[in-house]
């Protein structure tokens, strides 16, 4: 039979994970693939690309519109299970689950404001250029990319957010070794800094930091308070990193200091992972090539 399309996929995903278990995607694509008795040949079916089987990313993309309308949840990297909700839908024993069935949801609309549409709106109502929207589409995949990213960060444990943070700091430079970092960042509750690490490998300089794990948002006095904490350890360096956002006042107060006070709010956070791979993986590389003028040129 033909390889079905994602929408016809995910009434069966759905069905697949009503024993309550957790279930890994790549086990689910092999599930899926015998309940449709794909052949080989289809199931190693690649797209254009020739990165990813044809099969595969419309159960991957399944799996994502259910997760957006809270059918599925995830349990980790690659892992899912059944919601209430979803347990609801089966309830009701539909025929077809599809997008126009998620309709009923508020989520879809959500996912679908904050995806690529936007870029597809831009090529039929502006007079933007191919350069202009080829660089909208890439902003909003991005923007979509560290709102999932603040998401999983805000949905796991303090320890992880540690480890992230050690993580990010290597990936810049900074930290000297794993072992060296990992000892040095952690210290919770040690006069207000929550870790020392190395501004260089040979330990020439500390940067001092503050991790914020926070959905509201950090005003001046924390900041300040950290600011305190620093003078304590005789330093003039140090980084207050969140997950949400710091107020006016404290971004105006760090301004005002003699000290050199760094603030990551969640954004900024986000684009550091993404731009030091941290937390993230290349899906696809595009290569846009412009005429070469000079080959042309007699001169």
């Amino acid at each position: 039979m033909a390889i079905p399309g994602f929408q016809d996929v995910m009434l069966p995903l759905l069905q697949i994970t009503s024993d309550g278990k957790e279930h890994t995607l790549r086990g689910t694509i092999e599930t899926l693939g015998e309940y449709f008795e794909l052949t080989t040949e289809e199931r190693k079916e690649m797209l254009p690309s020739g990165r990813q089987a044809r099969f595969d990313n419309r159960v991957g993309w399944s799996t994502t519109y259910l997760r957006k309308t809270k059918l599925l949840e995830s349990t980790g990297r690659g892992r899912f299970r059944i919601t209430d909700r979803g347990y609801d839908v089966l309830a009701q024993d539909p025929d077809r689950v599809d997008l126009k069935f998620l309709e009923q949801f508020d989520e879809l609309d959500e996912f679908r404001n904050k995806s690529a549409q936007t870029a597809v709106e831009s090529i039929e109502e502006s007079n933007n250029t191919p350069e202009e929207i080829l660089e909208e589409s890439y902003n909003d995949l991005r923007q979509k990319l560290k709102r999932d990213l603040l998401e999983r960060i805000k949905t796991n444990t303090p320890q992880f957010f540690e480890s992230l943070v050690i993580d990010l700091m290597l990936a810049m430079g900074y930290g000297g070794s794993r072992r060296d970092a990992g000892e040095a960042v952690g210290r919770s509750g040690d006069g207000g800094i929550d870790g020392i690490i190395k501004e260089d490998r040979l330990g020439l300089n500390n940067i001092y930091i503050q991790a914020k794990r926070w959905e509201n948002t950090v005003g001046r006095p924390e900041v300040q308070a950290f600011s305190g904490a620093l003078d304590m350890h005789r330093a003039n360096r140090g980084v207050f990193i969140t997950t949400s956002q710091f107020s006016r006042e404290a971004i105006e107060f760090v301004g005002r200091i003699g000290k050199k006070i760094i603030l990551i709010d969640g954004s900024y956070l986000a684009d550091l992972m993404i731009d030091y791979s941290v937390g993230v993986i290349i899906k696809e590389t595009y290569i846009v090539y412009e005429l070469n003028e000079n080959y042309f040129d007699d001169e």
